[in-house]
């Protein structure tokens, strides 16, 4: 018998491709969903209205703050941040299931083991063989309010790490990939730049881009996940180095 609420949280924009799967994977271990959406042009919106009511149509202040706003309307004991293009499997539905239904939980937030798909494999090595903090008590939680690779700062207490798998469709297709690729790098300029990092010059960018890729891919054995593997480390690797080259011309005023 369950003995803790669960409140999903959930921000979109055009994912009317992926969205669906998501929130099939959410719905039956929910006690409320929550989507905020900043103005999707597909059908993203009407999807979600099968899951849920409640849907709000906002602004794009940046992931942390839109993150924040949508934990700030949850009002769940836990809750549980999910991506548009992610999924629980089987696996992790049961333990989320399990984890609810205790008595009591001495953790106060939990790990989310990435399953993060690509090209049609799974990866299981370099980077992406992460557990991402997703879930968590609701009291005493916040976001960063960065405008990417926002965080979730949990209430003090143990982290735990939930079984199974968060299922992580990341690109649609390579295209897609580079337009990723290119605004997180362009974001992650503007957030150091706000934050007074300093880029330490171009030659200090490549020295990062080729230091990403060796850690991905030797230290973290990407090369395991083969031929995708190479791939994802070479992105990485790009992303570090456009950041710190758009960095670089923030402090230059080149842009």
């Amino acid at each position: 018998m369950k003995k803790h609420s669960l409140s999903v949280i959930l921000i979109t924009k055009n994912e009317a491709d992926r969205v669906e799967a998501c929130l099939k994977s959410v719905v039956d271990l929910a006690d409320e969903i929550i989507v905020l959406d900043s103005g999707s042009t597909d059908d993203t919106v009407q999807i979600c209205q099968k899951y849920t009511s409640n849907i709000s149509i906002t602004d794009w202040p940046g992931f942390g703050k839109q993150k924040q706003r949508a934990l700030d309307k949850a009002t769940g004991d836990w809750v549980l941040s999910i991506d548009a293009d992610e999924a629980l499997d089987e696996e992790m539905k049961l333990a989320l299931i399990k984890l609810l239904s205790q008595d009591n939980i001495k953790e106060t937030s939990f790990r989310l083991p990435w399953g993060v798909t690509l090209y049609g494999t799974t990866l299981k090595h370099g980077r992406s063989a992460r557990a991402v903090l997703r879930l968590f008590k609701r009291e005493g939680a916040r976001y960063t309010l960065d405008e990417v690779h926002e965080t979730v700062i949990p209430a003090a207490g143990e982290t735990g790490k939930l079984d199974g798998l968060l299922l992580h469709y990341t690109h649609r297709d390579y295209g897609h990939g580079l337009y990723k690729a290119g605004q997180y790098a362009w974001l992650g300029s503007q957030k150091y730049a706000r934050k007074g990092k300093h880029s330490k010059g171009l030659a200090a960018a490549l020295l990062r881009g080729f230091w990403t890729f060796f850690h991905i891919y030797f230290i973290r054995r990407g090369f395991l996940d083969g031929s995708v593997g190479f791939i994802v480390a070479m992105t990485y690797a790009q992303v570090n180095f456009n950041k710190y080259v758009g960095l670089w011309l923030i402090e230059h005023k080149r842009s």
